[in-house]
């Protein structure tokens, strides 16, 4: 009976591990900080090319993503990383894996950094956004510049994402900071909270808002808000001030150790080569790659962009969202 009972449990424990590999080698994980819209249209991609494989998209915010794979390293569960801001990459590079053995070249030499250890995945911008017919109902101006929004009649009526929680608001804070001085930036949005109806905690929340008949202006992003014009029919206009339109980029890359896997590599090229490109014919057309052209009906051409010297430098976003006081 013992050897009847060791025999049943060394084949059951043999099935285990032949099922567990199965699974390891059929499996992927990818962590991503897209929109639903974009998200959405990758996995249906990734279906249509991989329908045996078990391809895992998981959503989340640009500050958990890089905290969850801080806290993770190496030993994360995702084996490639979308979407995540450029500058938690870069600190994040001691966990990426070598890129250096796949073709780089249809990607801007200057987008590729010199450890060849993440690329360029987008480069957006933020714009003000406006909803007209909301302005003109409630007998508002439409805003000129910044030093506008701080007028009393806007109160209660604009969105702006929180730095501390979205890439999009720290990209506004930054450009503001280089284009009139760090006091002067933070004084200015300590007047601007007075107007602001809601701080959300993602870039997508001030356009939500504005779709929702919330407020009349949101300090957003380009992408989601073209999206929303020509998707949805959404009658909003993006405004660019004369400080320029704010920018930060996002990138992608391999967890280190994971490269080994076949399959990672497989997913991997399929994102450099199709997902990538799809990306940014739909949704986000501004530069990472070579000869990239901007089709998509309504986004604006030729953004003059901020400057936005300072914006991957994590000590510096540290220090600036510890001021941060919303």
């Amino acid at each position: 009976m013992k050897k009847i009972f060791w025999f049943t449990a060394a084949l059951f424990l043999a099935g285990m591990a032949i099922s567990c590999k199965k699974a390891d080698n059929t499996s992927v994980i990818i962590y991503t900080s897209t929109e639903d819209f974009r998200t959405e249209h990758m996995q249906e991609l990734l279906r249509e090319q991989f329908p045996n494989y078990d391809i895992t998209l998981q959503v989340l915010s640009t500050g958990n993503h890089a905290a969850k794979l801080k806290a993770e390293g190496t030993q994360t569960e995702a084996d490639i990383i979308l979407n995540l801001e450029t500058g938690y990459l870069e600190g994040l590079q001691d966990i990426m894996a070598d890129l250096s053995g796949y073709n780089l070249s249809e990607f801007l030499p200057e987008m590729i950094p010199a450890s060849k250890r993440f690329l360029p995945w987008d480069k957006s911008s933020g714009a003000i956004v406006i909803n007209r017919s909301k302005l003109e109902n409630s007998g508002l101006p439409v805003p000129n510049s910044y030093q506008e929004l701080l007028s009393p009649v806007y109160k209660g009526l604009i969105s702006m994402p929180n730095p501390k929680t979205s890439g999009t608001g720290y990209m506004f804070l930054v450009s503001l900071i280089n284009a009139w001085g760090e006091d002067a930036a933070f004084e200015y949005f300590d007047r601007l909270a007075e107007n602001i109806l809601q701080f959300t905690t993602s870039g997508s929340g001030p356009v939500n808002a504005l779709i929702q008949g919330e407020v009349a202006i949101g300090l957003g992003m380009t992408l989601t808000a073209v999206n929303a014009i020509n998707t949805r029919g959404v009658p909003l206009e993006l405004l660019y001030f004369a400080e320029g339109a704010p920018s930060i980029t996002t990138s992608f890359g391999i967890i280190k150790g994971k490269e080994t896997r076949p399959i990672v590599r497989e997913v991997f090229e399929f994102a450099m080569t199709k997902l990538v490109k799809d990306d940014k014919e739909l949704y986000c057309p501004e530069p990472v790659m070579v000869n990239q052209i901007n089709t998509i009906p309504n986004y604006p051409r030729n953004i003059s962009y901020a400057n936005m010297d300072g914006v991957y430098d994590l000590s510096l976003k540290e220090r600036l969202l510890e001021k941060w006081k919303y």
